[in-house]
């Protein structure tokens, strides 16, 4: 049994534990392809020899038909001649029975031929069918392969996302995304605390800048009203 066949013949256990062993389905697959292609080929050379063989009996049937009407043919014409007179009847007897002889011979090739031709007929017949059904296989399990190929790539995919989300360990994950959280919060934090203090800052010197320029305006009122007095401006009431 060729590969193909240990690997397709589905329906026995054996074939089940040597699809599971299976290290590479697409090139076993290609390879049993391959070998039906070589049986097909060796079908093919076998029924254009039987065929040669169907078609040498049959023209030999035709070719043995002939001679034993020939042979006939002489026998007669050699008994019209003797009873001519133009042979002599003795001699034409001898003669004729050999060409009787003859025919009976060729007869006897007639008969062996034409059984030679139903056979090699038979065997065309199934050949002819083995062709068919070997043609019909390849074409089927060619389809399957392209088909074969996509669900191999298909799971090959899956089963690689498949690891890489087994090997995950989902409570690292998920601890690690506390912690990023967490992190994330602290410099929320972090960053409103320094805003505070900014704005602590701020308030405090605009508070000094306000101080200082209500003492440089009383400052100034003063001076004013000193200078008012010196040049006899009186003070409004």
């Amino acid at each position: 049994m060729n590969i193909f066949g240990r690997l397709f013949k589905i329906g026995q256990s054996e074939a089940h534990a040597a699809v599971d062993k299976l290290e590479d389905p697409i090139k076993l697959t290609e390879q049993g392809i391959r070998d039906m292609k070589e049986d097909l080929d060796k079908a093919l050379n076998a029924l254009a020899q039987v065929k040669a063989m169907a078609i040498r009996s049959k023209s030999d049937v035709s070719t043995y038909k002939n001679k034993a009407q020939d042979y006939e043919q002489k026998a007669i014409m050699l008994l019209q001649r003797a009873e001519k007179g133009d042979i002599e009847s003795s001699e034409a007897d001898r003669l004729a029975s050999e060409a009787l002889v003859q025919k009976e011979e060729n007869l006897k090739h007639v008969s062996r031929a034409m059984g030679e031709q139903e056979q090699y007929d038979d065997s065309v017949a199934k050949l002819e069918s083995n062709v068919k059904r070997l043609r019909s296989t390849i074409a089927k399990w060619e389809n399957e392969l392209k088909t074969l190929k996509a669900r191999v790539k298909v799971s090959t995919a899956t089963k690689n996302i498949n690891k890489q989300m087994a090997q995950i360990d989902s409570t690292s994950t998920v601890s690690m995304l506390e912690r990023m959280r967490d992190k994330v919060a602290q410099e929320e934090a972090l960053a409103e605390s320094y805003g505070e203090i900014a704005n602590e800052s701020k308030s405090i010197d605009e508070e000094i800048d306000r101080k200082l320029a209500e003492t440089s305006s009383s400052s100034t009122s003063e001076e004013l009203a000193k200078l008012k007095e010196k040049i006899g401006i009186k003070k409004e009431e």
